[in-house]
């Protein structure tokens, strides 16, 4: 990616469809890629997708796929036939569910994996039976979603920096930003991509 506008991703992370394509509007031409949740998505379902694309837009994907490894390759192949250009899987599914999804790509859709979600803490690991520190277990899943072909990981800021050191530039970093009215979208900046998440304001002065 080189373009400017495809280096941002706009969350729309809002309840309808009118409010998520105006969004899409007041940012026409100046940003590329919306990332569309599982807020949007189970409210209007692939028709949201379908509406967004064409816009011109592109459309990251993002429900963190976690299922039985059939289930979720055919869910890629799904997103894929939308025109979905980015994905996001959990990689604690493990190798197997990570390598169908990577098995099921078609028509130029990006794998990203999630390791351990930005809220968690290591509190929350040890629920889970988990005694690792955080960014161990990111790194440990972060590896076995390489070693199974992913394109890219979805990370916080405090992460940056020891994904960079094992992976260098073999895979993206989708990075997660911070709520940031439209006028202030321009001064936002990232190692590859950054996932930003707007109050739907109208624009000023961008």
């Amino acid at each position: 990616m080189t373009k400017a506008a495809d280096k941002i991703i706009v969350a729309l992370d809002v309840p309808t469809k009118n409010a998520a394509l105006e969004l899409v509007t007041q940012l026409s031409g100046k940003i590329s890629f919306f990332k569309i949740g599982l807020q949007l998505y189970t409210a209007e379902g692939p028709e949201i997708v379908r509406a967004v694309l064409a816009t011109g837009a592109k459309v990251f994907l993002d429900l963190k796929l976690h299922d039985i490894p059939n289930t979720v390759a055919r869910a890629v192949e799904s997103a894929a036939n939308l025109g979905v250009q980015m994905l996001t899987i959990h990689l604690s599914g493990g190798s197997e569910m990570i390598r169908a999804a990577t098995a099921a790509r078609a028509n130029n859709i990006s794998i990203l994996g999630v390791s351990v979600l930005t809220s968690a803490t290591e509190q929350t690991l040890r629920e889970i039976g988990i005694s690792d520190k955080v960014n161990d277990q990111v790194l440990r899943l972060a590896k076995l979603g390489v070693e199974e072909k992913i394109d890219g990981i979805v990370a916080s800021p405090h992460e940056i920096k020891v994904l960079r050191a094992e992976f260098g530039d073999k895979v993206k970093i989708v990075v997660h930003g911070r709520r940031l009215r439209p006028a202030q979208i321009i001064l936002a900046s990232a190692v590859r991509l950054r996932q930003i998440q707007i109050h739907v304001t109208p624009l000023r002065k961008f």
